[in-house]
Formats: structure tokens, C-alpha cells, sequence
């Protein structure tokens, strides 16, 4: 895809997760906050800021690959409950997150942004969890 290319990734996305390999349309990062399991997807097309600067057929992709993510983090986490957002207020750059919530998180019913400082995952927590993302959405 040609303007697969010119992508580059934000640097505060980069400092922050961990990657986990490509889908058809976005890199799909793990975040590093063992908190909350939390997947990051950026679709790998250079100046997007929203939904709609995708063409409709990267819409419907993104929206497919949303829900693989959320499928696998439901699967591996057995989380109670999934959280979809796509914000950028700090981040421009067009990035979804895919949450896996829990009744007893850190951050009980209000949102995860802010309400307890992140965790970074021990080395072999985050090793595990990757592999079993992965390995569930096909990624090498």
C-alpha cells in the first residue's frame, strides 16, 4: 500500500507500548500498564486525525480489526467489560484504544485516563501476555 510508507508512528505512542506486529490496516500496540490490559490500534497511513480521514474501505477495515482486538482481550483476559475509544486530545494522531476492564480495576467505573498512574508490566508478565495476542490475532 503506498502510503503505508510514509507512516510513522507518534514518538509518545512508541514510549509508551509495546508492539505487537501489523494487521492489514493498523499496528496493533499493547500498552504498557498493567492495570488494565489495553491494546492500541494505528492504522499505518500517514496524517490521519480522525475516523473520517479514513476512506470508507479503511472505515470498514478498522472497524474489523477493532473487533478482533476486542475479541482476543475478551478471550485472554476474561475481563467484564470492553472499553472502544478513539481520542486524541493528547495524541493527534488517529489511534483506538481497546480496553479490558475489570469490576475490581484501579479505576472501578470512571475512565482510565488519569485516575491511577501507570504500571509498567514485569518482563515476563508482558511477554506472556503479548504471546497470547499474538498468537490470537495471527500477528508474527
Amino acid at each position: 500500500m503506498p502510503d503505508e510508507a510514509s507512516f510513522t508512528l507518534d514518538p509518545r505512542l512508541a514510549q509508551d507500548t509495546v508492539p505487537l506486529g501489523n494487521l492489514p490496516l493498523s499496528r496493533v500496540l499493547l500498552m504498557n500498564d498493567a492495570n488494565y490490559p489495553w491494546l492500541i490500534l494505528v492504522p499505518r497511513r500517514p496524517n490521519l486525525v480522525e475516523l473520517i480521514d479514513l476512506d470508507n474501505s479503511g472505515q470498514a477495515t478498522l472497524m474489523i480489526e477493532i473487533a478482533q482486538a476486542a475479541r482476543a482481550l475478551k478471550e485472554i483476559t476474561a475481563c467484564d467489560k470492553l472499553n472502544v475509544a478513539a481520542l486524541g486530545n493528547t495524541v493527534r494522531q488517529l489511534h483506538v484504544h481497546v480496553i479490558a476492564r475489570r469490576k475490581d480495576d484501579p479505576a472501578g467505573a470512571r475512565p482510565v485516563w488519569g485516575t491511577v498512574p501507570a504500571q509498567a508490566y514485569a518482563a515476563a508478565e508482558r511477554d506472556r501476555l503479548a504471546g497470547a495476542l499474538r498468537a490470537a490475532l495471527g500477528l508474527r
